[in-house]
């Protein structure tokens, strides 16, 4: 069996910790959900200990051909490992029903990777996984936080979201500069919020484009308003909460010219 090499472009940092990856993969509720899918596998080592739960459905997609191909010698029983691109992917051409996505992943694309789930956050149940340590405690940070950002309100918006452990660097090879966080993510019980969704993500994002600032500064930079009567307006963007955003999105909605 020919050994995969990490690829830099990539991201590419395998497990070889066995008990982490049994840590990892023990740690997946898979609970309300009809299939697992894990990205990136690499080398299979958090594979080989989710293969042994024996979930009805699991599948694996990788991007990488030598993985694809090192993985189908590995486990040649296994119906579906996909070759693609999971930010491309379409779950609902793969999945009739809902999904639990685990994995060890990539630094370089864990942030869209999330954005991605977002986007099908009536349909992932949950996310169990490794992040770059400042991701996974970015994800799980409260308000007030100095980490506290987009990630936090918009995932902490429709998932309950707790950090579980941290990862040193010389588990994996070749070893990052930095540590990992492992970190799950269980979707709540609020189908929609209660405001424009599109506009609450915009409110969000242009709330942190200037995190120093009073949100009276970034939000008049973002939109133009009847009205700068907002009792919001003297906080700092790390102060709200999610349901702070929400009144704000109304608030703004309420006193925006459009």
């Amino acid at each position: 069996m020919n050994l995969v090499r990490p690829k830099k472009n990539l991201g590419q940092h395998f497990l070889k910790d066995r008990e982490i990856a049994r840590k990892v993969a023990s740690s997946l509720g898979a609970k309300e959900c009809d299939s697992v899918l894990e990205i990136g596998p690499g080398t299979g080592v958090l594979t080989e200990y989710l293969v042994k739960r024996n979930f009805p459905d699991f599948r694996v997609i990788e991007i990488d051909n030598e993985s694809v191909h090192y993985l189908r010698e590995k486990f040649p029983a296994m119906e579906y490992i996909i070759r693609g691109d999971f930010l491309r992917m379409d779950l609902e051409d793969f999945f009739s029903g809902n999904v639990c996505i685990t994995g060890n992943f990539p630094y370089n694309i864990s942030s869209q990777i999330l954005f991605r789930v977002l986007e099908y956050r009536n349909k992932v149940t949950e996310v169990c996984g490794m992040f770059q340590k400042e991701v996974a405690e970015r994800i799980c940070s409260p308000p007030g936080s100095r980490v506290y950002g987009i990630l936090s309100v918009l995932l902490q918006a429709y998932y309950h979201t707790e950090y579980l452990f941290t990862v040193p660097g010389e588990v994996f090879s070749p070893p990052p500069k930095v540590n990992s966080g492992v970190v799950r993510l269980v979707r709540n019980d609020v189908k929609e919020l209660e405001v424009n969704e599109t506009l609450f993500r915009q409110v969000v994002k242009a709330a942190f484009s200037q995190r120093r600032k009073k949100l009276r500064n970034s939000i008049r930079s973002a939109f133009a308003l009847r009205s700068e009567d907002c009792p919001l307006f003297d906080l700092r963007p790390e102060q709200l909460s999610v349901n702070m955003f929400a009144d704000l999105t109304k608030w703004i909605e309420e006193n925006r010219v459009v």
